[in-house]
């Protein structure tokens, strides 16, 4: 690996972090095999060390177009765990509410009406945690 990729899996691995929080990255890590280890690093270097730290979005703007992408993809392990990471990149329910309602018009009520469902059924587990805690 030369410097220039060394620096940006390094920023990379920060920014995931950042997003997602540590437990999902070590899991993550933890769980690659040779197999998918250059599928990991890809999606380190490229998705979070090119795309995500880049200047100019704040990380709730790129979480708020992250999940209204996914949603009209029909993505949803990645709609839920994009919801989670909302807790560590500022983007609110408002917001969220805001990038499914853009998915119904340009993408179908269908993938809105799933997004809507899983973002309910994470925030169900996200208050229950809360609770749980204090």
């Amino acid at each position: 690996m030369d410097d220039v990729t060394k620096n940006r899996y390094r920023t990379g691995l920060e920014v995931r972090r950042a997003v997602l929080g540590d437990p999902h990255v070590d899991r993550a890590e933890d769980t690659a095999t040779d197999f998918d280890r250059p599928f990991q690093q890809l999606i380190t270097e490229a998705a979070w060390g090119t795309v995500w730290a880049r200047p100019g979005w704040s990380k709730r703007e790129r979480s708020i177009v992250t999940l209204a992408l996914l949603a009209a993809l029909g993505h949803d392990e990645e709609v839920a765990m994009h919801v989670r990471a909302t807790a560590n990149t500022g983007a609110t329910r408002d917001d969220i509410c805001e990038a499914f309602l853009h998915v119904a018009i340009y993408a179908g009520v269908p993938a809105a009406n799933r997004a809507f469902k899983i973002a309910k059924e994470v925030f169900a587990q996200m208050d229950g945690a809360k609770s749980a805690h204090g």
